[in-house]
């Protein structure tokens, strides 16, 4: 997975905008609902964030407070930089934090979530508890009569081919699954748990 992001890095907003590879998707509402789940993020009091696999920052620009943004690929995080000058950011392993227990108040994590099968999610919640006892996860919306759990392939604009594990959730799915915490935003597209 990791040489999938790298090789992404400096195409992987084109999926959020809606351009290059995605330009031909049908995503009504998509291009709103986007502007809402920027509010939402921004509407998170400010305080000492932990952004786990923030990629190139796209969601991460919008926290507040002191923020560390951590990813494993170093291409990722140049892309980050330059979209959250106000963030710090590290390179590592999602599933061994490289931090000290109760280290930051939040632990905020987009996508990432998605892509764990259930050992990996295991220890990621377990690591996210340690660090902070705040956790917000956004993720794919899952679809009237779609299936929650999926492998899909991924073309990167070189031409390669991945496979990547997907899992996408109704609201009360993902909020039960992260602790039982609270919906902060259900929508066609997103949805957002805080627990």
């Amino acid at each position: 997975m990791k040489t999938y992001y790298d090789r992404r890095a400096n195409e992987y907003d084109d999926w959020w905008r809606g351009v290059g590879l995605y330009a031909n998707r049908d995503r009504p509402g998509w291009e709103e609902e986007l502007g809402v789940l920027a509010k939402v993020i921004a509407a998170l009091p400010p305080v000492r964030t932990l952004d786990v696999a923030c990629g190139t920052g796209f969601l991460t620009r919008h926290l507040r407070g002191e923020v560390v943004g951590l990813d494993q690929s170093e291409r990722m995080l140049v892309v980050a930089a330059e979209q959250a000058p106000g963030a710090r950011f590290v390179q590592g392993d999602a599933l061994e934090l490289p931090f000290e227990d109760g280290s930051f108040d939040r632990v905020f994590t987009s996508y990432f979530y998605c892509h764990l099968e259930e050992p990996e999610r295991l220890r990621f919640l377990a690591e996210a508890r340690r660090v902070a006892p705040e956790l917000v996860v956004v993720a794919s919306t899952r679809q009237p009569g779609a299936e929650a759990t999926r492998w899909e392939e991924r073309v990167v604009k070189d031409g390669s081919r991945w496979t990547v594990y997907k899992r996408v959730f109704t609201g009360a799915e993902l909020a039960a699954e992260v602790g039982g915490g609270e919906l902060l935003h259900q929508g066609h597209w997103f949805v957002v748990a805080r627990v």
